[in-house]
């Protein structure tokens, strides 16, 4: 049944249903950051940071968390943070955390400059230039919110992001459409990557990473412990403070470019798959961090490895962006319920 046939005559106001609605966050450590709440209609909700470059905290599918959220929660931007490991103490963690736009990786220093951890567009606000609600009395089940987020100095670079978050009222899922310009004028290096993190109950004991592709360290050897990473363990003594396992992947796609990985938890018959073009987006990453109270795995597809500016620059894949030249990035995101569907998207 039509979902605009179920709701005809009974609702007057689409928020009863769904859509986005904007607020200030007035308590805390966040307190003064705008967000946006949207709500699918479909039991998927998540909140958007838009003074964190729009990037996505909050996200819960029915009564089911989703996403992992540090312990220090999320602060207004910190817009000279980009040195040494700054970085870390402004992120929260959240279903998706975007590092770059000009270096993904750890803290480096050489003769071009010095670079901190993952980069600084996360910790810039956005000017949000629209928000479409949903209109089903008049057939429109769509809604977006777009927004725009400078990364830029005097003498360049000067990289301009251009994101747009959209949804379908009735349906469990969204996507993110980014376009980046270089405004400047002079040739702009460029990474990113999408740093989506996973928490409990989403992510519990037994809870299974699925991606095809070949795994490496991050060092490019071998990975040693093959498909077993991809079972979520118990919390383990080892991930203690910084003890931490990644593997990167050259993930496989179908004939078009897709790309799809994603994290199930049998136990609930519920997952989440994230879908990209390897042509935009050819590598992902997966991040495990199984501490007592800190339990996450990120999967993170990018632009490149988390190898940094130099490194892709010596190894020559580091991008270059010409003025006025724009380039394009899509995800999207889909919460999944019962077994059967999950294995009918993930196979």
């Amino acid at each position: 049944m039509h979902q605009q046939q179920i709701w005809s005559d009974k609702v007057g106001n689409v928020s009863q249903v769904g859509g986005i609605e904007t607020a200030v966050l007035d308590n805390g450590i966040s307190r003064g950051m705008r967000v946006a709440w949207i709500n699918t209609g479909a039991g998927l909700r998540f909140k958007v940071l838009l003074d964190r470059a729009m990037d996505i905290a909050d996200a819960a599918y029915n009564q089911h968390n989703l996403a992992w959220l540090n312990h220090a929660g999320f602060t207004p931007p910190q817009p000279f943070s980009d040195k040494g490991l700054d970085w870390l103490r402004t992120f929260g963690g959240g279903l998706v955390t975007t590092c770059g736009l000009s270096h993904v990786g750890g803290p480096e220093k050489d003769a071009l400059g010095e670079r901190g951890v993952h980069g600084n567009i996360s910790n810039i606000p956005a000017e949000i230039v629209s928000i479409v609600q949903p209109d089903p009395e008049n057939g429109n089940m769509n809604m977006s919110i777009t927004g725009i987020i400078r990364e830029s100095r005097i003498f360049g670079p000067a990289l301009e992001l251009r994101r747009t978050i959209s949804a379908t009222l009735g349906v469990p899922g969204f996507h993110i459409h980014d376009e980046i310009s270089n405004r400047g004028n002079t040739p702009a290096p460029h990474m990113i990557l999408y740093h989506c993190n996973f928490g409990w109950p989403l992510a519990d004991k037994g809870s299974q990473l699925i991606w095809k592709g070949k795994m490496t360290t991050r060092d490019g050897n071998d990975f040693p412990n093959g498909e077993a990473f991809k079972t979520c363990p118990d919390t383990l003594v080892s991930h203690s403070g910084n003890g931490e396992e990644v593997a990167v992947v050259d993930i496989e796609a179908t004939g078009n470019g897709q790309c799809i990985c994603g994290l199930h938890n049998p136990a609930l018959e519920l997952a989440v798959a994230i879908q990209f073009n390897k042509n935009e987006l050819p590598w992902m990453t997966n991040w495990q961090h199984w501490g007592k109270g800190e339990y996450v795995t990120g999967l993170e597809p990018g632009s490149h490895p988390p190898i940094g500016q130099s490194k892709a620059r010596e190894n020559e894949t580091l991008i270059f962006i010409a003025p006025g030249e724009r380039i394009q990035y899509n995800l999207s995101f889909q919460a999944i319920q019962g077994n059967e569907n999950i294995h009918t998207i993930f196979h």
